[in-house]
């Protein structure tokens, strides 16, 4: 299915967007990964994460010297602060860092597998100045379970969305992890995400890294691949007819992952666009400075303990600011590489390889 002329113009606009926000680079989300221990040992983790990784917890003194750097240079209220992991939640100071950040006037989030999530802590974060929360959930029990090796993970998980849809002051949203086991599922899955009364729902395919690249039964066919896409894309008209007969609905999408070609902007908000290193960057746990969370390979920028993080934010990241070098291999002579430049960075390895493209999954030509 060739690209619309509608598409192409949209995407022509969007191009010059991008390459001046490029340009530009006003952070505007920062990913602290504040640990990599976890309570689960998930098939699927990127990071490789255990119950006592080798890199110990970032003090939290260390990250909010970063964050107290920065504020000369930024609107705190215009850059999105995510705690990320391993497991966020298993850090007994998260809320202190929050009202820290509160008072500083950065809003900021937490991604979570929801274990720890009960009533207690909800109201605990929230008090801190919590702003908006992602639960993960991978299907339904059998299914879910399967993928986080851990037995009691769907149930708790489950009570943390309940919890969440009883609050009226706080965004927060459900992701899912979509592979073989539960792809089948999919439809049923979303009518029960709605009784739980979940209002957005976005669905990641699972990419080769980390413990994921060990387990090619993790990875989608092509057909299945498109069968996901055609999913929330008739799912997405479905919600926009809910909500006008009822005021409710299940926001689907699909997300920030590579150049979808037919199918974006219908499956998700925006054109795509690979934010890391351009309004995205990340703290890792060992001080590592990098684009999002979400590009495990190598393309690191700094170190928080050599290096100051706004010099690194301002005056390095070309490799993501600048997209030529990854025009080789398949994506040499490819048709939509003006719209695309290479998908997105979380899909190449340490040697810069594009290990999965997308576009070419849906039976695009390169």
């Amino acid at each position: 299915m060739p690209l619309s002329l509608r598409q192409r113009v949209g995407l022509e606009m969007h191009r010059a967007l991008r390459h001046n926000e490029a340009k530009l680079h006003q952070l505007r989300t920062l990913f602290w990964e504040c640990t990599l221990r976890c309570n689960m040992a998930c098939r699927h983790c990127g990071s490789d994460c255990r119950v006592q990784p080798d890199v110990k917890d970032m003090p939290a003194g260390d990250f909010l010297r970063v964050i107290d750097s920065i504020i000369p240079h930024v609107d705190p209220h215009k850059v999105f602060v995510i705690f990320t992991g391993g497991e966020a939640l298993l850090r007994p100071d998260l809320e202190q860092v929050g009202r820290e950040l509160y008072h500083r006037e950065f809003p900021w989030g937490v991604v979570t597998n929801g274990f720890l999530l009960d009533e207690r802590r909800l109201e605990s974060l929230m008090e801190s100045g919590m702003h908006s929360i992602t639960v993960s959930l991978d299907g339904f029990e059998a299914e879910h379970n399967w993928l986080r090796r851990h037995g009691q993970s769907f149930e708790r998980a489950t009570e943390a969305i309940r919890l969440l849809a009883r609050q009226k002051e706080i965004l927060w949203d459900v992701v899912t992890c979509v592979n073989p086991c539960n792809y089948p599922t999919l439809g049923a899955f979303r009518d029960y995400l709605g009784s739980l009364g979940v209002p957005e729902w976005r669905l990641f395919s699972i990419f080769p890294m980390g413990r994921a690249a060990d387990n090619p039964e993790l990875q989608f066919t092509d057909e299945q691949f498109r069968g996901l896409l055609e999913f929330i894309k008739s799912e997405r008209k479905r919600a926009e007819a809910e909500k006008a007969v009822s005021g409710r609905g299940v926001r689907v999408s699909y997300a920030c992952e590579g150049f979808l070609g037919p199918y974006e902007q219908q499956v998700r908000d925006r054109y795509f666009h690979c934010r890391s290193g351009i309004d995205v960057a990340s703290i890792r746990c060992d001080g590592v400075i990098s684009g999002c969370t979400s590009v495990r390979s190598n393309m690191d920028q700094g170190n928080i303990y050599t290096d100051d993080f706004w010099d690194v934010w301002q005056n390095r990241f070309r490799l993501m600011r600048d997209r030529s070098w990854a025009r080789k291999d398949k994506c040499q002579d490819c048709k939509v590489w003006r719209y695309c430049e290479g998908s997105g960075l979380h899909l190449y390895d340490d040697e810069r390889r594009l290990l999965t493209c997308h576009y070419n999954r849906l039976g695009g030509s390169l």
